[in-house]
């Protein structure tokens, strides 16, 4: 196992939920800050900036059950409610009561479902502040690549085809097609995202995972009422040059969210800001915080 990912993994932990292992890291002093990851990798996309909020918040971040370090399942139904129940018995857990969100990708959907629960007190936490970056928020608006089309939307028995068939080589390709042109991923960070994929077989069963990119649709008028009611401080960073979610979807969070909070990055950021410009990503996050009183260099 690459170095870097082994250090990953061994800094980590695991818990049992729901008769699941699932993996999290928890480092750091100051107020809670719980970071949710994307499609469809782990929490070490989140390695670029994790040194630095680990020095002003106790940062906490798992992998959701089917991908990561985390059990995946093969014949399981995977579902927003399901990563949610994750979430909450993990703050149970921990004894945390209150946390700020941070959320890309995948994470950002899942963090719109728990926006619509604390507005209905379902959470075992209080969400303090909710930031997402780069994800399909609003599905008249999100463009998905064609790799994401194959998995989610085949019969089961072709999206378990395409998984197996799935080569390094294809995701390199898919995956620097939503970077920005002037930072695009090194071979070794690609060499280590494959990785992660193919531990515990995970790549088998990308397609289950990825069946959630339409799952949203059925979640869609309740999340976004949500996103319009919550009084939670809100606040999206846009990489705008992510063709799959960046400044169309920036642009559609602003009409469709009062007072919305929209910060974007250089036009030539992509679909992982927190990768491309982790130093850029940080300032506006810092920046969007120091309203609850902290002050941060940056």
């Amino acid at each position: 196992m690459d170095k870097e990912v082994l250090h990953w993994r061994e800094k980590g932990d695991t818990l049992s939920i729901n008769k699941h292992e699932i993996f999290y890291l928890t480092e750091g002093t100051g107020p809670n800050l719980l970071i949710l990851h994307g499609y469809p990798f782990n929490t070490f996309e989140w390695k670029f900036v994790w040194n630095e909020l680990v020095k002003q918040f106790t940062v906490t971040a798992f992998d959701y059950l089917g991908m990561g370090f985390s059990d995946k399942p093969i014949n399981h139904v995977y579902s927003f409610h399901e990563h949610c129940e994750m979430v909450n018995g993990l703050m149970s857990r921990l004894n945390i009561g209150k946390t700020h969100i941070l959320s890309h990708d995948l994470g950002v959907s899942i963090a719109q479902e728990l926006l619509a629960r604390d507005l209905s007190k379902r959470n075992s936490f209080e969400i303090q502040s909710l930031v997402y970056a780069n994800g399909g928020l609003f599905m008249d608006s999100y463009k998905p690549r064609l790799i994401q089309r194959l998995l989610s939307q085949s019969p089961k028995f072709i999206g378990k085809t395409l998984s197996k068939l799935l080569t390094k080589k294809k995701l390199e390709n898919s995956i620097k097609s939503v970077f920005g042109p002037n930072t695009q991923p090194t071979d070794i960070l690609v060499d280590q995202f494959w990785e992660i994929l193919n531990y515990k077989d995970g790549k088998s069963i990308a397609y289950l995972i990825g069946r959630l990119v339409f799952d949203k649709m059925n979640h869609q008028e309740k999340w976004i009422e949500a996103m319009q009611k919550t009084e939670v401080p809100m606040c999206f960073i846009n990489g705008p040059y992510d063709p799959n979610s960046g400044i169309h979807m920036a642009n559609r969070y602003k009409e469709l969210i009062p007072k919305p909070n929209v910060q974007l990055l250089s036009d030539k950021i992509g679909h992982w800001p927190q990768i491309e410009d982790p130093k850029g990503f940080l300032k506006l996050y810092f920046e969007f915080m120091e309203q609850f009183g902290q002050e941060f260099i940056h």
